[in-house]
């Protein structure tokens, strides 16, 4: 087998509306995740999906006159298309409506059965349909009008039920030994707080099935109850390798070695489901990181401000890889981060098209128009040249690598950035189109040096935007096989390419600068 194992997973995307920005943003943040550690010769594994199943879902067909399923359907579609079209490298679509996820969260449940964890009882309390979630009179805040609200603001209503129980009370002291003995179990520091807050506070059981809808997996040999959205929608982590066979996929991936989530779900993920994966004695995650939300100019996004914009639209406008450089360069992970058309535009066109892309078309562009294509082997190297070359190497094979491990993101394309604008004051300060007439050995020299810089800028950048990187590593003639961080490594590439008679085609600019979209409010 390949490299060693690395399982990452988005949040199961709860589809009762198209996908918004929020879900594009973790998409994206997740797929540079797992090509970096692909670079890094991991063999990786990325899972996304949909959550199907829960009353939401109902109501929401219900309300728009459908079949659930073939809402389901329909719904679950966009956020495949959504996948597809931002370049998200999953290797595993699950939606929670298929057999072998039925399976998987059965098994689940039949594992934490025979541990004694569930029990029949009758629930009463508050429940907010929009967050599928239970809450305690203690946790709920007013609203308007003395309406009792979640803490996340949303409608709650008092449900009793006949209902299936969960003996989450049994695994507060266990989880507290968890978040203990694991400090990195939950990332950033400020959820861990939250939820050791939380679990300290006391856990009550939980009621994880319902009988007042049928949309849901069964309970196992119990007629009317279907399991808990959140007992199936966990469970999907595992059904994409394939549990309840636990050998194959299963064996070699889980546990996983992070779910990336927004924090607004992180309860879920830290508090129920390695209690869940306890029960039935299964390993745990290594590591839950919350992401913050992203924000409209500055505002959350919702539909009564008229401010939740079409991640597919913004594709569309500025291009695939122009929106995964600016979310992961302009927002620090895991804290919340605003955007705009203007700052969107402003960004790219500042660092991709008059910086990098900049210099890759002038460099790439004056060889080809001035020596055929001909890649410079002639001349020593200067003081000059090496040191740009360190700093290069510095900034790509170590200094990335180190912030893209630790999921920072903006930290790591500063470092970049920082690399790209020196390569700009070499090239200016060198000027090869004046060395062209005064000094041809030195012009090659210099362009041979630029040509260097540019191969490992690529390199580095190509977990952030891989259509562009991979178009450029083309033009470069880098092989395919030479494009992984070993590559870094290797001192002789340029030599061997430059002798096996490789010419440069004409360069096509590959990050044209960008216009606002013509409304000027995207």
């Amino acid at each position: 087998m390949s490299g060693e194992p690395f399982y990452i997973t988005t949040a199961i995307a709860y589809p009762n509306g198209r996908p918004h920005i929020g879900h594009a943003y973790e998409a994206i943040a997740t797929d540079a995740i797992a090509r970096f550690q692909r670079l890094m010769g991991r063999d990786v594994r990325l899972v996304t999906g949909t959550d199907e199943h829960g009353l939401k879902m109902v109501q929401t067909a219900r309300a728009a006159g459908r079949d659930t399923l073939e809402f389901a359907d329909e719904m679950s579609s966009y956020f495949k298309e959504m996948c597809n079209v931002l370049n998200i490298s999953y290797d595993r679509f699950c939606r929670t409506t298929e057999a072998d996820h039925k399976k998987a969260s059965t098994a689940l449940w039949e594992a934490m059965a025979a541990n004694g964890d569930l029990y029949l009882d009758r629930y009463e309390g508050w429940y907010s349909v929009r967050d599928e979630a239970f809450y305690d009179e203690s946790e709920l805040v007013d609203g308007e009008g003395g309406q009792r609200l979640s803490p996340q603001a949303t409608p709650v209503e008092w449900t009793t039920e006949e209902t299936w129980f969960f003996r989450l009370s049994k695994y507060q002291e266990p989880l507290l030994a968890l978040y203990r003995d694991n400090p990195e179990f939950i990332r950033p520091e400020s959820r861990r707080n939250e939820v050791l807050r939380f679990v300290e506070g006391g856990l009550k059981d939980l009621s994880v099935s319902r009988t007042s809808f049928d949309w849901g997996v069964p309970v196992p040999g119990s007629p009317g109850h279907v399991m808990y959205v959140w007992v199936d929608a966990l469970t999907t982590y595992m059904t994409g390798i394939g549990y309840p066979d636990k050998a194959g996929d299963f064996a070699r991936f889980w546990p996983a070695n992070v779910h990336i989530i927004g924090k607004d779900i992180v309860r879920f993920h830290t508090v129920y489901w390695p209690a869940f994966l306890m029960s039935a004695n299964l390993p745990l995650p290594q590591q839950v990181f919350g992401h913050g939300f992203l924000l409209s100019r500055g505002e959350k996004m919702s539909k009564s401000l008229g401010n939740v914009v079409d991640p597919m639209a913004l594709a569309q406008h500025f291009g695939v890889d122009a929106l995964r450089y600016f979310l992961m360069r302009e927002v620090s992970f895991g804290q919340d981060g605003s955007y705009s058309a203007e700052a969107i535009v402003t960004r790219v066109n500042a660092e991709l098209a008059n910086s990098f892309g900049n210099l890759a078309q002038r460099t790439l562009s004056f060889i080809y128009k001035n020596l055929d294509g001909v890649l410079p082997h002639e001349g020593e190297e200067q003081a000059v040249d090496a040191e740009l070359l360190a700093l290069v190497h510095q900034a790509c094979a170590n200094d990335v690598p180190r912030e893209f491990a630790a999921f920072a993101f903006s930290q790591g394309l500063d470092a970049w950035m920082r690399a790209v604008f020196a390569c700009n004051q070499y090239i200016d300060a060198q000027a090869p189109w004046t060395l062209r007439k005064t000094d041809p050995v030195r012009m090659g020299v210099v362009l041979r040096t630029l040509v260097k810089a540019i191969r490992d800028l690529t390199l580095a950048v190509q977990p952030i935007i891989p259509a562009s990187a991979g178009k450029m590593l083309d033009q470069l003639g880098i092989a395919e096989g030479a494009r992984d961080f070993a590559a870094f490594a290797d001192q002789d590439w340029y030599d061997r390419l430059a002798s096996s008679g490789f010419r440069l085609d004409a360069p096509a600019p590959l990050f044209p600068r960008l216009e606002l979209p013509a409304d000027d409010d995207a």
